[in-house]
Protein backbone atom coordinates (compact mmCIF):
# COMPACT_ATOMS: atom_id res chain seq x y z
CA UNK A 1 0.00 0.00 0.00
CA UNK A 2 2.86 2.39 0.77
CA UNK A 3 3.92 2.23 -2.90
CA UNK A 4 0.68 3.88 -3.99
CA UNK A 5 -1.17 5.72 -1.22
CA UNK A 6 -0.48 9.30 -0.19
CA UNK A 7 -0.52 8.04 3.38
CA UNK A 8 -0.62 4.52 4.78
CA UNK A 9 -1.95 4.04 8.30
CA UNK A 10 -2.26 0.87 10.35
CA UNK A 11 -4.65 0.07 13.18
CA UNK A 12 -3.17 -2.64 15.40
CA UNK A 13 -4.96 -4.32 18.29
CA UNK A 14 -5.42 -7.79 19.70
CA UNK A 15 -8.25 -10.23 20.22
CA UNK A 16 -7.80 -13.11 22.68
CA UNK A 17 -4.05 -12.51 22.47
CA UNK A 18 -4.14 -12.72 18.65
CA UNK A 19 -2.63 -9.71 16.84
CA UNK A 20 -5.00 -8.01 14.40
CA UNK A 21 -3.94 -5.28 11.95
CA UNK A 22 -5.95 -3.10 9.58
CA UNK A 23 -4.07 -1.42 6.72
CA UNK A 24 -5.57 1.80 5.36
CA UNK A 25 -4.40 3.71 2.30
CA UNK A 26 -5.38 7.38 2.12
CA UNK A 27 -5.62 8.81 -1.41
CA UNK A 28 -5.96 12.56 -1.87
CA UNK A 29 -8.37 13.99 -4.45
CA UNK A 30 -7.11 15.29 -7.78
CA UNK A 31 -5.48 18.68 -7.36
CA UNK A 32 -5.26 18.44 -3.57
CA UNK A 33 -2.38 17.86 -1.21
CA UNK A 34 -4.51 16.88 1.76
CA UNK A 35 -7.07 14.19 2.58
CA UNK A 36 -10.71 14.66 1.63
CA UNK A 37 -13.28 15.42 4.31
CA UNK A 38 -15.72 12.93 2.73
CA UNK A 39 -13.77 10.22 0.91
CA UNK A 40 -15.15 7.10 -0.70
CA UNK A 41 -14.38 4.00 1.38
CA UNK A 42 -13.37 0.80 -0.43
CA UNK A 43 -12.77 -2.23 1.74
CA UNK A 44 -12.02 -5.96 1.77
CA UNK A 45 -10.68 -8.37 4.35
CA UNK A 46 -7.16 -9.68 3.90
CA UNK A 47 -7.29 -12.55 6.39
CA UNK A 48 -8.52 -16.07 5.71
CA UNK A 49 -10.49 -18.43 7.88
CA UNK A 50 -8.39 -20.67 10.17
CA UNK A 51 -10.70 -23.63 9.73
CA UNK A 52 -12.48 -25.12 6.71
CA UNK A 53 -16.01 -25.45 8.09
CA UNK A 54 -18.09 -24.62 5.02
CA UNK A 55 -21.11 -26.75 4.11
CA UNK A 56 -19.17 -28.53 1.34
CA UNK A 57 -15.97 -28.99 3.33
CA UNK A 58 -14.48 -32.43 3.94
CA UNK A 59 -13.47 -31.23 7.40
CA UNK A 60 -17.09 -30.42 8.22
CA UNK A 61 -18.09 -33.98 7.38
CA UNK A 62 -15.34 -35.23 9.69
CA UNK A 63 -16.63 -33.09 12.54
CA UNK A 64 -13.81 -30.55 12.71
CA UNK A 65 -14.98 -27.53 14.72
CA UNK A 66 -13.56 -24.07 15.35
CA UNK A 67 -11.75 -23.45 18.64
CA UNK A 68 -10.23 -20.19 19.80
CA UNK A 69 -6.46 -20.03 20.12
CA UNK A 70 -3.79 -22.27 18.63
CA UNK A 71 -6.11 -25.30 18.51
CA UNK A 72 -8.38 -23.41 16.12
CA UNK A 73 -5.56 -23.31 13.57
CA UNK A 74 -5.45 -27.01 12.82
CA UNK A 75 -2.68 -27.65 10.25
CA UNK A 76 -5.03 -29.38 7.82
CA UNK A 77 -7.96 -27.05 8.30
CA UNK A 78 -7.11 -23.41 7.29
CA UNK A 79 -8.63 -22.28 3.99
CA UNK A 80 -6.29 -20.93 1.27
CA UNK A 81 -8.76 -18.10 0.69
CA UNK A 82 -7.98 -17.37 -2.96
CA UNK A 83 -11.48 -16.00 -3.45
CA UNK A 84 -12.64 -15.50 0.13
CA UNK A 85 -10.23 -12.78 1.11
CA UNK A 86 -7.55 -12.55 -1.56
CA UNK A 87 -9.82 -11.56 -4.45
CA UNK A 88 -11.14 -8.41 -2.80
CA UNK A 89 -7.67 -7.42 -1.61
CA UNK A 90 -6.29 -8.01 -5.10
CA UNK A 91 -8.85 -5.74 -6.73
CA UNK A 92 -8.23 -2.98 -4.19
CA UNK A 93 -4.46 -3.15 -4.57
CA UNK A 94 -4.84 -2.81 -8.32
CA UNK A 95 -7.17 0.15 -7.78
CA UNK A 96 -4.53 1.65 -5.49
CA UNK A 97 -2.05 1.46 -8.35
CA UNK A 98 -4.59 3.09 -10.65
CA UNK A 99 -5.36 5.90 -8.19
CA UNK A 100 -1.63 6.60 -7.90
CA UNK A 101 -1.34 6.89 -11.68
CA UNK A 102 -4.48 9.01 -12.07
CA UNK A 103 -5.98 10.63 -9.01
CA UNK A 104 -9.78 10.47 -8.79
CA UNK A 105 -11.82 13.67 -8.39
CA UNK A 106 -12.66 12.58 -4.83
CA UNK A 107 -10.60 11.25 -1.96
CA UNK A 108 -10.49 7.52 -1.37
CA UNK A 109 -9.80 5.32 1.64
CA UNK A 110 -8.77 1.75 0.92
CA UNK A 111 -9.29 -0.33 4.06
CA UNK A 112 -7.79 -3.82 4.10
CA UNK A 113 -9.25 -5.13 7.31
CA UNK A 114 -8.12 -8.07 9.38
CA UNK A 115 -9.99 -10.63 11.44
CA UNK A 116 -13.18 -10.87 9.39
CA UNK A 117 -13.10 -14.63 9.24
CA UNK A 118 -11.51 -15.62 12.53
CA UNK A 119 -14.13 -16.55 15.10
CA UNK A 120 -17.39 -18.38 15.65
CA UNK A 121 -20.16 -16.99 13.44
CA UNK A 122 -22.87 -18.91 15.34
CA UNK A 123 -21.91 -17.85 18.87
CA UNK A 124 -24.21 -15.81 21.12
CA UNK A 125 -27.40 -16.78 19.30
CA UNK A 126 -26.04 -15.87 15.92
CA UNK A 127 -24.42 -12.57 16.90
CA UNK A 128 -20.98 -14.09 16.39
CA UNK A 129 -17.83 -13.89 18.50
CA UNK A 130 -14.47 -12.92 17.04
CA UNK A 131 -15.74 -12.11 13.55
CA UNK A 132 -15.69 -8.80 11.62
CA UNK A 133 -12.94 -7.70 14.03
CA UNK A 134 -11.18 -5.21 11.78
CA UNK A 135 -14.36 -3.63 10.42
CA UNK A 136 -15.76 -3.24 13.92
CA UNK A 137 -12.54 -1.63 15.12
CA UNK A 138 -12.47 0.79 12.18
CA UNK A 139 -16.13 1.66 12.72
CA UNK A 140 -15.44 2.51 16.37
CA UNK A 141 -12.19 4.39 15.82
CA UNK A 142 -12.13 6.04 12.38
CA UNK A 143 -13.06 9.40 13.93
CA UNK A 144 -9.83 9.27 15.95
CA UNK A 145 -7.77 9.78 12.78
CA UNK A 146 -8.45 13.13 11.06
CA UNK A 147 -6.97 11.91 7.76
CA UNK A 148 -9.82 9.41 7.46
CA UNK A 149 -12.45 12.16 7.34
CA UNK A 150 -16.02 10.93 7.42
CA UNK A 151 -16.53 8.56 4.48
CA UNK A 152 -19.41 9.52 2.24
CA UNK A 153 -20.21 5.90 1.37
CA UNK A 154 -18.50 2.53 1.20
CA UNK A 155 -18.19 -0.51 -1.05
CA UNK A 156 -17.17 -3.87 0.41
CA UNK A 157 -15.65 -6.52 -1.88
CA UNK A 158 -15.85 -10.09 -0.62
CA UNK A 159 -15.49 -13.16 -2.85
CA UNK A 160 -15.44 -11.24 -6.12
CA UNK A 161 -13.02 -13.40 -8.11
CA UNK A 162 -14.70 -16.76 -8.57
CA UNK A 163 -15.42 -18.34 -11.94
CA UNK A 164 -19.04 -17.82 -12.92
CA UNK A 165 -19.25 -14.75 -10.68
CA UNK A 166 -22.71 -13.34 -9.97
CA UNK A 167 -23.45 -10.48 -7.60
CA UNK A 168 -27.09 -10.16 -6.53
CA UNK A 169 -28.03 -7.15 -4.42
CA UNK A 170 -27.29 -7.90 -0.79
CA UNK A 171 -30.49 -7.22 1.14
CA UNK A 172 -28.93 -5.53 4.20
CA UNK A 173 -27.04 -3.26 1.82
CA UNK A 174 -30.34 -2.46 0.14
CA UNK A 175 -31.86 -1.68 3.52
CA UNK A 176 -29.11 0.64 4.80
CA UNK A 177 -27.52 1.99 1.61
CA UNK A 178 -30.02 1.74 -1.27
CA UNK A 179 -28.56 4.77 -3.03
CA UNK A 180 -25.12 3.20 -3.11
CA UNK A 181 -26.57 0.02 -4.58
CA UNK A 182 -28.31 2.07 -7.28
CA UNK A 183 -25.06 3.88 -8.07
CA UNK A 184 -22.94 0.70 -8.32
CA UNK A 185 -25.43 -1.55 -10.09
CA UNK A 186 -26.35 1.27 -12.47
CA UNK A 187 -22.70 1.82 -13.30
CA UNK A 188 -22.20 -1.91 -13.91
CA UNK A 189 -25.20 -1.95 -16.23
CA UNK A 190 -23.83 1.01 -18.19
CA UNK A 191 -20.55 -0.88 -18.65
CA UNK A 192 -22.35 -3.95 -19.98
CA UNK A 193 -21.91 -6.06 -16.85
CA UNK A 194 -25.56 -6.67 -16.07
CA UNK A 195 -25.03 -10.41 -16.44
CA UNK A 196 -22.82 -10.31 -13.33
CA UNK A 197 -24.48 -7.56 -11.29
CA UNK A 198 -27.94 -9.08 -10.89
CA UNK A 199 -30.05 -6.08 -10.00
CA UNK A 200 -33.26 -8.10 -9.82
CA UNK A 201 -32.02 -10.72 -7.34
CA UNK A 202 -31.23 -10.39 -3.64
CA UNK A 203 -29.34 -12.33 -1.00
CA UNK A 204 -28.82 -11.67 2.71
CA UNK A 205 -25.26 -11.91 4.08
CA UNK A 206 -23.89 -10.70 7.39
CA UNK A 207 -20.51 -9.21 6.61
CA UNK A 208 -18.09 -6.36 7.33
CA UNK A 209 -20.52 -3.78 5.96
CA UNK A 210 -22.82 -4.12 8.98
CA UNK A 211 -20.61 -2.35 11.56
CA UNK A 212 -19.81 0.32 8.96
CA UNK A 213 -23.49 0.98 8.36
CA UNK A 214 -24.10 1.06 12.10
CA UNK A 215 -21.38 3.74 12.36
CA UNK A 216 -23.18 5.91 9.84
CA UNK A 217 -21.19 5.00 6.71
CA UNK A 218 -23.71 3.73 4.11
CA UNK A 219 -21.93 0.68 2.75
CA UNK A 220 -22.90 -2.11 0.37
CA UNK A 221 -21.53 -5.65 0.13
CA UNK A 222 -20.59 -7.08 -3.25
CA UNK A 223 -20.32 -10.81 -2.62
CA UNK A 224 -20.77 -14.01 -4.59
CA UNK A 225 -23.70 -15.90 -3.01
CA UNK A 226 -22.84 -18.43 -0.35
CA UNK A 227 -23.76 -22.05 -1.19
CA UNK A 228 -26.78 -22.08 1.11
CA UNK A 229 -30.51 -21.48 0.84
CA UNK A 230 -31.69 -20.36 -2.60
CA UNK A 231 -28.09 -20.36 -3.81
CA UNK A 232 -27.13 -23.84 -2.64
CA UNK A 233 -26.38 -24.94 -6.20
CA UNK A 234 -25.25 -21.62 -7.72
CA UNK A 235 -23.33 -20.12 -4.79
CA UNK A 236 -19.56 -20.31 -4.38
CA UNK A 237 -19.22 -23.98 -3.54
CA UNK A 238 -15.63 -23.65 -2.27
CA UNK A 239 -16.55 -21.14 0.46
CA UNK A 240 -14.70 -22.05 3.69
CA UNK A 241 -13.13 -25.15 2.16
CA UNK A 242 -9.55 -26.13 1.44
CA UNK A 243 -10.44 -26.03 -2.26
CA UNK A 244 -10.69 -22.20 -2.32
CA UNK A 245 -7.59 -22.04 -4.51
CA UNK A 246 -6.49 -19.81 -7.44
CA UNK A 247 -7.71 -22.24 -10.08
CA UNK A 248 -11.27 -21.52 -8.92
CA UNK A 249 -10.81 -17.82 -9.71
CA UNK A 250 -11.24 -15.83 -12.90
CA UNK A 251 -9.26 -12.86 -14.19
CA UNK A 252 -12.40 -11.74 -16.02
CA UNK A 253 -14.37 -11.61 -12.77
CA UNK A 254 -11.68 -9.48 -11.11
CA UNK A 255 -11.62 -7.19 -14.15
CA UNK A 256 -15.39 -6.70 -14.16
CA UNK A 257 -15.53 -5.80 -10.49
CA UNK A 258 -12.43 -3.61 -10.63
CA UNK A 259 -13.62 -1.68 -13.67
CA UNK A 260 -17.04 -1.12 -12.13
CA UNK A 261 -15.69 0.17 -8.82
CA UNK A 262 -13.12 2.35 -10.58
CA UNK A 263 -15.84 3.86 -12.78
CA UNK A 264 -17.97 4.61 -9.72
CA UNK A 265 -15.07 6.46 -8.09
CA UNK A 266 -14.02 8.40 -11.20
CA UNK A 267 -17.62 9.48 -11.85
CA UNK A 268 -17.95 10.97 -8.36
CA UNK A 269 -17.98 14.73 -7.88
CA UNK A 270 -16.44 16.34 -4.79
CA UNK A 271 -18.78 17.28 -1.97
CA UNK A 272 -19.36 21.02 -1.57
Amino acid sequence: MRKYADRTITQAFSYRNMPVTNIIGVFYPEGSEKPAAQPVLLTAHWDTRPIADGPFSEETRRGVAFRYGANGWHPTAPIPGANDGASGAAVLLELARLFKAKRPPVGVLILLNDGEDYGDFRARDGEGDGVFLGARYFARHFRDTPDFGRPDFGILLDMVGGKGLVLPRESLSQQYAPGVNEKVFGTAESLGYGRVFLSGETQAVEDDHIPLNMAGIPTIDLIHPLPIGNYETTGYRYWHTRQDTPDKCSAEALKIVGETVAEVVYRETPAR
